[in-house]
């Protein structure tokens, strides 16, 4: 494939990956926030940037969970691009921090908790300095809960992705060989 292409191709990946991402998270806002967790949702979305990290790698994820924050929105309520940009960002940096270093030491389940906790985290810092309260920090426990069911979810969602589609459609996607092996992956 031409280096012209292959450019072409890997927008269109990343195009694929924040529409898929855009989707879910628009659903997903649909539904009523959790009761003793103002704001708080699953975070299903978060699967898609973590599967770009995986087979694409950091720039592929950061453009995934970047312009899915930007136009998610522009489609629900823009002053939340605070929250889930800082959020998206700080765990997509824990992320990478686990998958490209410490890997495989630790899995991508574990990997997608620790970034659901860090990424419910960072919205309280962010919602802290925002209000100049700390009183939101009264929700920690909850929140932190929250992200290691969400990201356990999450994490299900990516292997049961990497179980289900052959390793072949994502590097035919881009014409290269992928950073991993959907067995590989399956089987974290």
């Amino acid at each position: 494939m031409k280096s012209g292409n292959r450019v072409t191709a890997r927008i269109a990946v990343d195009g694929l990956f924040t529409a898929l991402a855009l989707i879910t998270f628009m659903i997903e806002s649909l539904f009523p926030s959790i009761p003793f967790a103002p704001g708080a949702k699953m975070g299903l979305a978060n699967a898609f940037s973590m599967a770009a990290l995986i087979l694409y790698g950091p720039l592929d994820a950061a453009a995934v969970v970047v312009c899915r924050c930007l136009l998610g929105a522009v489609f629900t309520n823009f002053s939340a691009v605070l929250y889930s940009l800082s959020g998206g960002l700080a765990s997509l940096a824990l992320s990478i921090l686990f998958l490209y270093i410490i890997y495989p030491r630790v899995s991508v389940m574990a990997t997608s908790i620790a970034a659901a906790v860090t990424h419910n985290i960072v919205q309280l810092f962010v919602f802290a300095a925002v209000a100049s309260s700390t009183d939101i920090f009264a929700y920690l426990p909850y929140f932190a809960l929250l992200g290691v069911i969400a990201g356990a979810i999450v994490g299900g969602v990516v292997m049961l992705i990497f179980r289900q589609v052959p390793l072949s459609v994502y590097e035919r996607a881009l014409g290269i060989k992928t950073r991993k092996s959907t067995a590989e992956i399956a089987e974290e």
